[in-house]
């Protein structure tokens, strides 16, 4: 009898891709399945930083409804078809839509699980230039813009992020920020960041933590401000002006760093501490000592997050946050914020990209980051005329769930002539799909995060390999891209001569028999290398654990800066003129019957709108909940545990209320992310769903006049309890 060996276990290292921290991480996998994956000990970088999305991933590739082959709508059903059917139709229907309406009949949204994968975004946007399309949408328009749109109008480019140099610092103001659920990972990567934190609190370093609710990090800070929501702005002006009126800036940094000072002065001139101090429900003694302390600690910074971004005054927050900083001398000094070069120069190359002046159609609005609002694409769908979106690619992401006014964006993507959905599962966003297209798991591709290398906290590069292959006929994205490009014969990347080039390597590759002569990632992944400063494709590879291949280094701020003058400016008019706005504005006041605020906060395991499916996740409740104050939960008759209805003009959703002190009074908590249905296109049973989707009380207008986000977390809604 033939006995057959068992394949004995492979290990592979590689980085989680969820989030930008890109942890290291160790998979174990036996007959091409992963059966471990855990923390990589011997990264350099970022072992100590890991979580249950990153372990449990292995739990999405094995979903049972997980999409694996292309399926195409017909009637009320989903039926297997092949990538040649699928590619084939989606050109036709698209070539012929682009004849009758132009480019922009075309749109694209972009989710989180995309923006993880380099191959992924960089081949879509070269099927989009080569089609000419400009309406590009994604998800960071709801909590991201502001921070791009400052970054642009201060440093020069709209990448520009100046890092946290945690080790060094004396004095951590924490604005809208909860580092010790996110581990201080947004638009810019810590490892370990709050633990970094907190051991230089024990070292004698301050926290402050200004957030509406008392959160996980508000519990070990020094001081918890409960800002109102929405008003972070006028504390930070506050400050602004204490630091200014006291004579408390740097000096040096302001008279040699900062451009815009006399401005910058005659704004917080005309500011009144008094009215300021009202409108964000802080005292005025509290914010003057405040001031005074962070202008006095040898190392300080400010961080805003989004929990400043998700407000009508958003920009203004990030700016004035950005701004304290640069008073103070907290640029490019240790203990403050500075610059990361990486390994790769990406405001270089951003320079290059030639900018595009494009104005939606229905509201006359310009992009941010080279997106248009995420607001704006139920009108861009339902009003007739030129340019009117009749196909949407939805790339790995969930707007119904993640942007506001869901319902009414529902309805909208049910009249397209043509809805393509690239992901693992069909969910909310995807009910009315005419082809469900199957994603490619990070476990399951190479890659190389370039782009984003200037976003870590010291020099470092770790190349991503895979861990499994694809199953049935899943493949990467970025494969689709190109070879829709081909069949709509479209000169991808808008330039003329590729197509031909692309050819020419697949005929290679065929008559070799070497997969890797065909064009893909993986060439210009050893070309973005090969123009690397102080790296080579051959000392990344004998790092596969990551390396980290110089030291933290203070003094390139200034080269690095966009601005014509090389200076950072402080004040942009735009920013004054807003600011000017609100203080002219009344405080806020409730509306009758919607007395509270909703607010949003961050669960370790979450990962916005995906993930909260997954099995081995949220260990405390697969649901999301209104957590109301004890004191507002009295004053309506609502217990603990007790069914509650929260409504705006828009919308109503139900939920069972817990009651707390963690939030401050006038103020609901109701988590992001939650009420997407996971759907069975394959089998049809019935779709399955965890918690309610709270952005269904959310209007897509206002918006911030500057981001383009709207306000998701500071919205006026009611509460009753469910039965009265």
């Amino acid at each position: 009898m033939l006995e057959i060996t068992p394949t004995p276990p492979q290990t592979v290292h590689t980085f989680c891709r969820y989030c930008l921290a890109s942890c290291g991480v160790e998979v174990t996998v036996e007959a091409g399945r992963v059966v471990k994956i855990s923390a990589d000990k011997q990264n350099p970088h970022s072992w100590a930083d890991f979580c249950a999305k990153g372990r449990t991933a292995a739990q999405l590739v094995e979903h049972p409804r997980r999409i694996t082959r292309p399926m195409r709508r017909v009637g009320d059903r989903y039926v297997e078809a092949t990538w040649d059917e699928a590619v084939a139709d989606i050109s036709a229907r698209m070539s012929a839509i682009i004849s009758a309406g132009g480019p922009d009949a075309v749109a694209t949204y972009t989710g989180n699980p995309s923006g993880f994968s380099s191959s992924n975004l960089l081949f879509m946007t070269g099927w989009l230039d080569a089609i000419g399309s400009q309406n590009r949408y994604y998800v960071g328009s709801v909590d991201q813009n502001a921070l791009h749109v400052v970054a642009q109008a201060m440093y020069g480019s709209q990448l520009f992020v100046p890092v946290s140099d945690i080790d060094n610092c004396d004095f951590f103001l924490l604005v809208g920020a909860n580092p010790a659920v996110s581990a201080w990972n947004w638009v810019e990567t810590v490892p370990g960041g709050w633990k970094r934190a907190l051991a230089r609190q024990r070292q004698g370093a301050r926290i402050v933590v200004v957030d509406p609710v008392r959160t996980e990090s508000a519990e070990k800070a020094d001081t918890h401000l409960a800002v109102r929501p929405g008003q972070d702005w006028a504390l930070l002006l506050a400050m602004v002006k204490v630091i200014l009126d006291e004579g408390l800036e740097h000096r040096d940094d302001c008279r040699d760093l900062a451009g815009g000072m006399a401005a910058l002065r005659a704004l917080a001139a005309e500011a009144d501490l008094d009215d300021l101090a009202a409108r964000c429900g802080i005292p005025r003694t509290d914010i003057e000592t405040l001031a005074r302390d962070f202008a006095g600690a040898p190392g300080a910074m400010a961080i805003t997050r989004t929990g400043v971004s998700l407000h009508l005054a958003g920009t203004i927050g990030e700016w004035l946050g950005h701004v304290l900083n640069v008073i103070t001398g907290r640029m490019d000094r240790p203990g403050g914020r500075r610059f990361e070069r990486g390994y790769v120069d990406a405001l270089k190359l951003a320079a290059f990209a030639k900018p595009v002046d494009h104005r939606s159609r229905v509201q006359g609005r310009p992009m941010v980051a080279g997106h248009h609002g995420l607001d704006e694409l139920p009108g861009e769908i339902t009003t007739p005329g030129p340019g009117q979106i009749r196909v949407m690619v939805i790339n790995a992401g969930n707007p119904v769930v993640s942007g506001p006014d869901g319902a009414r964006l529902d309805a909208a993507l049910g009249q397209l002539d043509l809805l393509v959905v690239i992901d693992f599962l069909q969910r909310e966003s995807h009910r009315h799909a005419h082809w469900l297209l199957p994603a490619a798991h990070w476990l399951e591709r190479d890659d190389l995060l370039a782009l984003t290398s200037g976003l870590h906290d010291e020099p470092y590069v770790q190349y991503g390999r895979r861990a499994i292959d694809p199953p049935d006929d899943a493949r990467e994205e970025w494969r689709f891209f190109l070879d829709l490009t081909l069949a709509m014969k479209r000169p991808f990347l808008g330039i003329r001569g590729v197509n031909g080039f692309v050819r020419a390597t697949r005929a290679l590759a065929r008559v070799t028999r070497k997969p890797s002569c065909a064009f893909g990632p993986h060439w210009i992944d050893r070309m973005i290398i090969a123009s690397c400063r102080g790296i080579s494709w051959r000392a990344v590879m004998a790092h596969p654990h990551g390396w980290v291949f110089g030291k933290r280094e203070f003094g390139h701020l200034r080269k690095a800066l966009r601005t014509a003058d090389k200076k950072i400016h402080v004040a942009p008019v735009e920013f004054v003129d807003r600011a000017r706005e609100l203080l002219a504005e009344p405080h806020p006041v409730a509306p009758a019957g919607r007395p509270f605020q909703l607010a949003n906060s961050r669960r370790r395991h979450s990962m916005n709108s995906w993930l909260n499916d997954i099995p081995g996740l949220h260990p405390s409740g697969k649901d999301n909940h209104a957590v109301i104050n004890s004191h507002d939960a009295a004053a309506l008759g609502i217990a603990d545990g007790d069914r509650v209805r929260v409504f705006s003009d828009i919308g109503a959703i139900e939920l069972t209320a817990v009651i707390s002190d963690r939030p401050r009074p006038g103020v609901v908590i109701v988590d992001h992310g939650w009420g997407s249905r996971v759907f069975d296109p394959r089998g049809g049973a019935e779709p399955v769903s965890f918690g309610v989707n709270r952005n269904l009380l959310v209007e897509g207008s206002p918006v911030d006049p500057l981001s383009q986000t709207p306000a998701l977390s500071s919205a006026y809604v009611g509460i009753e309890r469910v039965g009265l």
